[in-house]
């Protein structure tokens, strides 16, 4: 049993030109209005699923489900759409193809406009690789997007960001249980390790060094491996890696409509949008939403001033909550 639909794509031609079935496991919340004007896109992250996203929209949030028909679709590769654990035997395994952020977005686009029907966005939000799913919305569907809002994510990987995961997923394959990729069962070792050294860059220095993880319930650092680990272990190993590869290839320009012209598809980003990066974040650094913003039309930034590293974006901590709530308020309303 699942608490989740399921939209079926029988030939889904990819950026990367493999042709396969796709099917995106998505959840609604709330009511569609009668004039369809109240819909919200959420974007899943890396790692989570679509019950991961419900923060966003829990009780006294400013998204709430009396108000608004929230839509959170699964990205390929987290375990519920189409992944390396569950895609045909051709593809399944060490054998899934790369999945760009611009194909999700595209099966996305899909679903809202030809399945539920649905012309207009009022809102698309998402955070860490949501938060990528939230710019190449902009880029590619600024005509039907009344605002995204980007929270701890850029419209390109950077170059540092690249090197610390690639340095994760390598650790995930050290493991000799994870036989390239053909294992029989998890690798928990690899699983593991991957999970203690993302705790290191999921959170920042100032919450270790204060014990800022003291207010979430953990006595120790240990704790804060282990909660990490935890999470990552829900996680097929060979999905992680997918998603991995999505999140490394993120580029908003390198598709066909912009040939790679950044510049430009940051331009094309015409609706409003308020890009939310947290100043302790290890992996989304400010100065790369700076430059993003100072190219979008319509854009604002607006800076976290958090301890909590990448965790800001996360839903963990009331105060960074609460800034994110008003921004929700704020493009909602148009500034």
């Amino acid at each position: 049993m699942t608490d989740y639909e399921t939209f079926e794509i029988p030939e889904f031609c990819s950026q990367r030109g493999i042709t396969l079935p796709i099917s995106i496991a998505y959840k609604t919340y709330g009511n569609l209005s009668t004039k369809k004007d109240n819909a919200i896109l959420i974007p899943t992250f890396y790692g989570g699923r679509h019950e991961e996203t419900e923060y966003f929209f829990a009780e006294g949030r400013a998204l709430n489900l009396e108000d608004h028909f929230i839509i959170v679709p699964n990205m390929i590769g987290n375990g519920y759409s189409t992944s390396p654990s569950n895609a045909l035997p051709a593809y399944r395994g060490s054998r899934f193809p790369i999945f760009t952020i611009y194909d999700n977005v595209c099966c996305q686009h899909t679903l809202v406009t030809k399945h539920l029907g649905i012309e207009r966005l009022r809102l698309v939000i998402g955070f860490s690789m949501g938060a990528q799913q939230s710019f190449q919305w902009g880029a590619c569907h600024s005509d039907i997007v009344d605002g995204i809002l980007p929270i701890c994510g850029s419209a390109r990987i950077s170059e540092h960001n690249r090197v610390f995961l690639v340095s994760a997923i390598n650790t995930l394959r050290l493991d000799s249980n994870f036989n390239q990729g053909e294992y029989e069962s998890p690798p928990l070792d690899g699983l593991l390790a991957f999970g203690h050294v993302y705790s290191a860059w999921l959170f920042s220095q100032d919450f270790f060094r204060e014990k800022i993880y003291l207010k979430f319930g953990f006595e120790s650092a240990k704790e804060v491996v282990e909660f990490t680990q935890k999470y990552f272990l829900a996680n097929d190993a060979n999905n992680l890696i997918a998603m991995a590869n999505t999140w490394i290839a993120m580029d908003i320009s390198e598709n066909s409509l912009y040939m790679g012209d950044f510049k430009a598809a940051l331009n094309s980003i015409k609706c409003p949008a308020i890009v939310m990066p947290s100043d302790s974040d290890l992996y989304f650094r400010v100065a790369d939403n700076e430059y993003e913003v100072s190219h979008m039309p319509k854009a604002t930034l607006r800076t976290i001033p958090s301890k909590w590293g990448h965790g800001a974006g996360f839903g963990m901590d009331d105060l960074d909550n609460r800034l994110v709530d008003q921004a929700i308020l704020d493009i909602m309303n148009n500034y």
